[in-house]
This record gives C-alpha cells, sequence and structure tokens, in this order.
C-alpha cells in the first residue's frame, strides 16, 4: 500500500507542508503523536509529528523541515507522488484534559508540532496563549492557523524583524510577570529552547510539558535509539513520550545524544548531492 501526497504547500524557503491520504492512521490520530514514514524500498525511516489530522477526509498532515538526505529528497515530491510507507498513529497523545489556562510555546519548527496542540486545547474551552520564535520574519509559519486557535498570540524573531525582538523566555516571563497565571506550560522546539523554557518555569513553579524527539528508528521502543533519562529512570520517547514532564528530563545527556549521529548525517547528505551532480553531469 502507498499513500497519495494530497496538498503540498511551501511555507518558507526551508520548511513546506504535506497532506498525505491515510485515513488509518487519520482515525486515530491525536495531537503528541508521529508518524514514520519510508519514501521508498531503499529509504530510511523517519520520525514527523502529525500536524494536523481530518478524519473526514482521512488525510495526516506533516511539516517537514529540509535539512538532511531524506528530508530533502522528500522537498522534491509533489502533490499526487506516492509515499512507500506511513505506519501510525505512533507515540503517546498530549494529556490535555483538564488544563484550563495553557502557555503553548514553539520554537522554529517546533510550532508545527505546538498547533495541534493548541487547536485542541481551544477546542475545549481552555483559555490558550501561545508564543512562537523564529530567526527572522521570512521564516514565520502557521501565522494565520495559530490566530484561529488561540486567545492570545505572541510571534517574536531573534532579530526583531517581525517588530517583536527576543527569546521565547522572554515573552513567556512577561506574561507570567505581567499576572498571567498558566496551569500549565508546554514547549516544544529545540532542546536548548526547551532546557531554557524550563529552567524559567521552574523558578515559578508551573508544570511544564516538553516534546522530545531524539533519533528513532523502528517508532516501538525495541532498537532503544530513543531513550532519554526522566527522574533519572530510562525512558523511550517512541512509546513512553514523546511528551514528559519538562522539569525532570536530563537535559545534558539529552543534548549530548543529539550530536552524536550529525557527521553520519552530513556524509550522508553530502554523498546524496555528490549522486545528484554527477547525474547532472551526465545528462
Amino acid at each position: 500500500m502507498s499513500y497519495k501526497i494530497l496538498t503540498k504547500k511551501v511555507l518558507n524557503p526551508q520548511i513546506f507542508l504535506m497532506e498525505i491520504e491515510a485515513p488509518l492512521v487519520a482515525r486515530r490520530a491525536e495531537p503528541g503523536q508521529f508518524i514514520v514514514l519510508r519514501i521508498d524500498e531503499f529509504g530510511e525511516r523517519v520520525p514527523f509529528t502529525i500536524a494536523d489530522f481530518d478524519r473526514e477526509r482521512g488525510t495526516v498532515t506533516i511539516i517537514v523541515q529540509a535539512v538532511g538526505k531524506t528530508t530533502q529528497e522528500l522537498s522534491k515530491y509533489e502533490e499526487g507522488d506516492l509515499i512507500l510507507d506511513f505506519a501510525g498513529p505512533l507515540g503517546v497523545p498530549t494529556e490535555l484534559e483538564g488544563r484550563k489556562k495553557v502557555a503553548v510555546v514553539g520554537g522554529g519548527l517546533g510550532t508545527a508540532i505546538a498547533y495541534p496542540q493548541a487547536k485542541k486545547l481551544h477546542s475545549m474551552g481552555a483559555d490558550v496563549t501561545v508564543i512562537t520564535g523564529f530567526r527572522d520574519k521570512d521564516l514565520i509559519i502557521l501565522e494565520d492557523e495559530l490566530k484561529a486557535v488561540s486567545n492570545k498570540l505572541i510571534i517574536t524573531t531573534d532579530d526583531g524583524s517581525n517588530g517583536l525582538q527576543g527569546f521565547v523566555t522572554d515573552r513567556l516571563k512577561e506574561q507570567i510577570e505581567a499576572g498571567e497565571k498558566f496551569d500549565t506550560v508546554i514547549a516544544i522546539g529545540p532542546l536548548m529552547m526547551m532546557r531554557a523554557v524550563c529552567n524559567l518555569t521552574k523558578e515559578y513553579d508551573i508544570p511544564t510539558v516538553v516534546s522530545m524527539n531524539p533519533v528513532m528508528i523502528d517508532g516501538t521502543g525495541m532498537c532503544g535509539g530513543c531513550r532519554v533519562i526522566v527522574d533519572g529512570q530510562i525512558k523511550f520517547a517512541c512509546v513512553d513520550g514523546p511528551d514528559f514532564d519538562g522539569h525532570k528530563v536530563d537535559w545534558q545527556l539529552a543534548l549530548n545524544r543529539s550530536q552524536m549521529f550529525k557527521k553520519h548525517e552530513t556524509e550522508a547528505k553530502e554523498e546524496h548531492t555528490c549522486r545528484m551532480g554527477r547525474g547532472n553531469n551526465n545528462a
């Protein structure tokens, strides 16, 4: 069975959205879960968080940043093209019941993961403040979509090119000190950003949920590649997470492990680029 790309939309020069026809996945998908896809029989297994889903249409939306070998290859696929494998939903859905006033904090591509959380919370009647951060205004994604599912949307950029300069932690601290009484903060983005958010919220004793997305291979917990340490115990992000109590995550270990495969990914990317170059020369 193959899975058809129904919609492709470029969100910024690095990031694109794909809506995939996958009715069985859409039927059971919930915010916080992910899928593992394989482009073709020679491709690697790559996880992507479910950015949105439509049960009636039988579709699942993923948002992809073209940075590595597989994501660059996927960026060449167009509407109507087929993906070989699309397995899911995997992972534990985010626990959102009972949350009344929530700050959802997204950094960069993490904004795509934050969107379904905010959407579900908003539909449940929670008061939702969304804070997102990007390097500059040209990289901002999902602004209109986030406006529709939040009571307050704050977008900040590192360079201030959108009129508001600073990090997401700056904006979150401003909200807290202005009197906002968040019962939960949900932080999704780069490890350094999530750690910074947790350091801040710990000062104010605000429960904080983070989405850990380490290297995942089989998506079943069998390989052990996605292990993280939470409250001194080994957890596997693909089956125990990806959401965890951010105040209990061993951040230094997570940061160290995130660097383990950088060399391999760089080599694979360079080899893929070289093959493309040779192919063009032979054309």
